[in-house]
């Protein structure tokens, strides 16, 4: 079952009865995985379970629910803030990333399709940071800090990694889909029940833009009941242009009326679809592949098919993907291919997060 189809049997969208059966079907496994989950958290929390320190300031940004929340964009900015504006000077320290790098090998090199995602978007905005590669994340902490000197790591998808003791936890939260439909894996799409925020520093919520203000509100209610402590800052991904093969920007202006063919394999495609059409462009056409997908030359055919009989002035996809078909033969068609470049942009609460951080990295926050 591919990720659309899967998205569409747990989010009720089908009153079919053998789809209700196997809705049914998928709380019995979820039902497992929730004890497991609790089980776990509840070793961690009694200490039974260690956390391992590093001598590292270690900054966790993750989410409770899989897809994408928006956690590379909230990376890249925290990375800048502490190589260029933090107040501790930390641009003379070494900052680095550790990721767990999903479905890249470790020694992969930027041309390779190996070199995937996070990875690519990483090496392209943070072209000076060391990113460390390695699922176990001891490990990798433990090199960041001794074999390259790392000051501060910040450690990406790291919120359910509880064996490396961080000094601060932030979350990012999807406005556009908050709680993965309520339930947990594989019933719906929570990584963790939401209880477990209260574990959290500070919750980002992206997409602001894309709900009500009234959507907005009563999400911020439910987050201050779960822990009425944690800052909430609120941002959205703001395009900055779309930008061509050969690396051209194309201004957003220019984008207004455009008939878009656009394609992706990421966690969340609405999303991305919909900023499009946020944009004024005229959205024609949507491919949808599973997140993380791995393109072929026939995948961008087929995209270059597709666009030619909507009469599409520009294919557009996401940073992410665009990574990964940077090295195909057919990606120089005669319908240009572009990226959407975005940056995360704060609507509110940046100067409580960034306190948080200053007070982390001056060693008066540490968890375990």
């Amino acid at each position: 079952m591919n990720q659309e189809h899967y998205r569409k049997l747990i989010s009720c969208q089908s009153a079919c009865p053998a789809v209700g059966l196997l809705r049914l079907l998928l709380e019995i496994p979820a039902q497992v995985y929730s004890a497991a989950i609790s089980l776990r958290n509840f070793l961690y929390s009694k200490g039974w379970l260690k956390a391992h320190p590093v001598s590292t300031v270690v900054i966790s940004v993750g989410n409770i629910t899989v897809g994408g929340t928006g956690k590379t964009p909230l990376v890249i900015w925290m990375y800048n803030y502490l190589t260029l504006n933090s107040t501790l000077n930390t641009q003379n320290y070494c900052c680095a990333i550790l990721t767990r790098g999903y479905k890249a090998a470790q020694n992969s090199t930027p041309n390779t399709q190996n070199y995937l995602d996070e990875l690519a978007i990483f090496t392209q905005n943070c072209p000076k940071a060391k990113v460390i590669v390695n699922p176990n994340r001891v490990a990798g902490a433990i090199h960041a800090a001794g074999v390259l000197g790392a000051k501060v790591l910040i450690m990406d998808d790291g919120f359910q990694h509880r064996r490396l003791a961080r000094n601060l936890d932030i979350v990012t939260i999807d406005a556009t889909l908050p709680f993965g439909y309520g339930k947990l894996l594989p019933a719906g799409l929570l990584r963790e029940p939401v209880s477990a925020l209260k574990r959290t520093d500070a919750v980002v919520i992206t997409r602001c833009d894309q709900v009500t203000d009234i959507e907005l509100h009563r999400l911020e209610e439910k987050l201050r009941s779960v822990n009425l402590h944690m800052v909430i800052a609120k941002s959205i991904h703001a395009p900055l242009c779309a930008k061509s093969h050969d690396n051209k920007d194309i201004a957003i202006q220019q984008l207004k009326g455009k008939k878009i063919f656009a394609f992706c394999g990421i966690g969340n495609p609405d999303a991305f679809s919909n900023t499009i059409r946020h944009l004024g462009s005229n959205l024609v056409g949507l491919k949808v592949y599973n997140d993380h997908h791995h393109y072929t030359n026939s995948d961008i055919a087929d995209i270059s098919n597709q666009a030619g009989h909507s009469n599409t002035d520009l294919i557009l996809t996401t940073q992410k993907d665009w990574s990964k078909i940077l090295q195909l033969a057919k990606v120089k068609e005669d319908i240009p291919f572009a990226y959407l470049a975005i940056k995360l942009k704060f609507l509110a609460g940046e100067d409580k997060l960034i306190q948080l951080i200053e007070d982390a990295l001056a060693g008066k926050i540490h968890k375990k």
